[in-house]
C-alpha cells in the first residue's frame, strides 16, 4: 500500500513539473526526436492546454451525471417506471455513434470549438452514469428502505436521506468510468479545434515529432491513472461510511 501511495506521489509530482517546467525534461524528450526537431511541445503551454482539456471533461461530465442520474431516479419511481426502455435507448445514444459521428455531426450545427467535444462527450457519457445509477436505487437493501418506510419517511426523503447516499458509490463507480473515457477520448476533439491534449499528439503526428506524441499520450494517460485511483478511493470511503465494505468483503 505503501510503495502504491508512493508511486502515485511521485507520478504526480512528475506530472506537475512536466507542466509547469516541461524545459526540464527536453533531455529525455530529445531522445525521441530526429533533425533537430523541438523536443518540447512548442505550440502553446502544456499547462494551458491541460487545464482546458480537464475543464472540458469536467463540464462534460457533470452534465452526463446530472441527466443519467435525473433519469435513473425517475424511472425508479412507480409513475416512471414505463419510461425505462425509453431512457436506456438515450442513454446508449453515445455508445451507439461514435464521438467521431457525433463531432461530424455537430460542428455544423455548433460551429467549430469546444462544443461539439462537450456534446460528444456527454452522450459518451451517460450510458456508465446511468446503469450503475440504476443499478445502486434496485439494489438497495430491503430491510433499509422498509425502515425508511416504518419511520414515516416521505418518497422523497427516502430517496434523498436514505437511497441516494446508499446509492452512492456504485453511482461514483459509474462517474469514475465515464470520467476515464473521457480523458481519453477528449483528444479527439481537436480534430474540430477544441483545445485538448490532442492538439500536442495531432502536432506531433503531422509533424512525425515522436516527442509531441509521447509528451500528450503520457499527460492524457497520467491524469487517467491518477484521477481513476482517485475516485476509487472515495468510493471505498464511502462504502466504509454507510457500512457496505464490509459487505461487499463478505
Amino acid at each position: 500500500m505503501i510503495s502504491g501511495n508512493l508511486i502515485r506521489l511521485l507520478a504526480l509530482a512528475t506530472l506537475v513539473l512536466l507542466l509547469v517546467s516541461p524545459d526540464l525534461f527536453s533531455g529525455f524528450f530529445s531522445l525521441f526526436t530526429k533533425n533537430n526537431q523541438p523536443a518540447i511541445y512548442n505550440q502553446g503551454s502544456l499547462l494551458d492546454i491541460t487545464l482546458n482539456h480537464l475543464a472540458i471533461v469536467a463540464a462534460a461530465t457533470l452534465a452526463s451525471t446530472v441527466v443519467a442520474v435525473g433519469l435513473a431516479i425517475i424511472v425508479t419511481r412507480p409513475f416512471g417506471a414505463e419510461f425505462l426502455p425509453l431512457s436506456r435507448s438515450l442513454a446508449n445514444v453515445g455508445q451507439t455513434f461514435p464521438p467521431v459521428a457525433v463531432l461530424a455531426l455537430a460542428v455544423p450545427m455548433l460551429g467549430f470549438g469546444t462544443a461539439p467535444t462537450l456534446v460528444a462527450l456527454f452522450l459518451y457519457g451517460l450510458l456508465p452514469i446511468f446503469e450503475n445509477t440504476l443499478t445502486g436505487l434496485t439494489n438497495l437493501p430491503p430491510t433499509v428502505t422498509d425502515a425508511a418506510k416504518g419511520m414515516g419517511m416521505t418518497g422523497w426523503q427516502r430517496l434523498v436521506k436514505v437511497e441516494l447516499p446508499l446509492a452512492l458509490p456504485v453511482i461514483l463507480a459509474g462517474i469514475r468510468l465515464s470520467v476515464v473515457i473521457s480523458l481519453a477520448t477528449a483528444t479527439i476533439g481537436s480534430t474540430v479545434a477544441a483545445r485538448t491534449l490532442g492538439e500536442v499528439i495531432i502536432a506531433g503526428l503531422l509533424s512525425s515529432n515522436t516527442a509531441f506524441v509521447l509528451q500528450g499520450g503520457l499527460i492524457v494517460g497520467v491524469l487517467a491513472v491518477l484521477i481513476y485511483d482517485a475516485l476509487a478511493a472515495l468510493e471505498r470511503f464511502l462504502m466504509a461510511r454507510t457500512g457496505q465494505l464490509g459487505r461487499a468483503a463478505a
